[in-house]
């Protein structure tokens, strides 16, 4: 997550945008919240647990390599899976195109007890 917000917040505070980070400068949404926005919505949780989240459905892939995706137009409560559904194969093709493409190493106390984090 701190590479994907970093260029944003550079962009933002001024100086050029650094070519080895990934992700998308936000300062016209930041300027112009209404206008014209193509990009998904990409949450993380934990190393490789990441959900999109278009308009009509949600795509979770897990560090597993297990995934879901439920359609909200007809499950706002997420209840069907659908990643298995030839019928929405597609969609979770055109969905998956959006996932990052590489990941920060792992943090130096990654795994351990987290209570003695520096």
């Amino acid at each position: 997550m701190r590479r994907r917000l970093h260029p944003p917040l550079i962009d933002f505070a001024g100086p050029s945008k650094k070519a080895e980070l990934e992700g998308d400068i936000l300062t016209p949404l930041l300027k112009n919240p209404s206008g014209k926005w193509e990009r998904l919505s990409l949450t993380t949780h934990g190393r490789n647990n990441l959900a999109l989240r278009s308009g009509r459905c949600r795509y979770i892939r897990y560090a597993d390599g297990s995934e879901e995706l439920y359609d909200h137009d007809n499950d706002p409560n997420e209840w069907t899976n659908l990643a298995d559904n030839p019928e929405f194969a597609t969609v979770k093709r055109d969905l998956k195109k959006w996932l990052a493409t590489k990941n920060v190493p792992n943090a130096p106390f990654e795994g351990r007890n987290t209570k003695n984090k520096p």
